[in-house]
């Protein structure tokens, strides 16, 4: 099912629910009919979502096979091998869906990987500008660059005004993960 026109979409900011809305249109695109891959940066696959998606037809998720931890807890060396990985990451989801059968690709923490440089924020802008024209990209994560920010179409931004992590109560399953 090809669109005229695929839009680049950013959810971003310091709120929860970035990925949670990047997976909601992922459902309701495999709803339609589309077909829609996941990549998934700075993440385990110990989520929820990893679980149930492939459940869905029409939805296919990259695996993670490789962990780092936080990125400000890892040595240098992790350092570079995170950026490997995350590297060929992308590059195996752009190669992915340049063979066609996509109709969405979602980066998850992608603005992340690339603001602690585990991912060429030169190499995503240049995918970006060479998308397959009826692509829909959508991008996740935090401090988009304003590089970033200007090649998207929708920008949304999610704003944290109070978390229960503020409170020490830490990730629970089945909501944040």
């Amino acid at each position: 099912m090809s669109q005229k026109k695929g839009c680049i979409h950013i959810y971003c900011g310091d709120g929860k629910g970035k990925t949670t809305a990047a997976l909601g249109l992922a459902v309701r695109a495999a709803g339609r009919g589309m077909h829609v891959l996941m990549a998934r940066f700075l993440k385990t696959d110990d989520s929820g979502e990893v679980a149930a998606l492939p459940r869905i037809t029409g939805i296919e998720i990259l695996p993670c096979v490789k962990t780092f931890g936080f990125y400000f807890q890892m040595t240098e060396q992790q350092k570079k091998e995170a950026e490997e990985y995350y590297g060929a990451l992308l590059e195996k989801a752009w190669l992915q869906v340049a063979k066609g059968g996509y109709d969405m690709l979602i980066l998850d923490e992608i603005m992340a990987a690339c603001s602690c440089r585990l991912v060429s924020e030169e190499r995503l802008l240049r995918y970006l500008q060479e998308k397959p024209a009826e692509l829909e990209v959508v991008m996740t994560g935090r401090d988009p660059s304003p590089q970033i920010l200007n090649t998207a179409d929708y920008i949304s931004e999610i704003y944290k005004r109070r978390h229960p992590f503020d409170s020490g109560i830490g990730a629970r399953e089945g909501i944040e993960y």
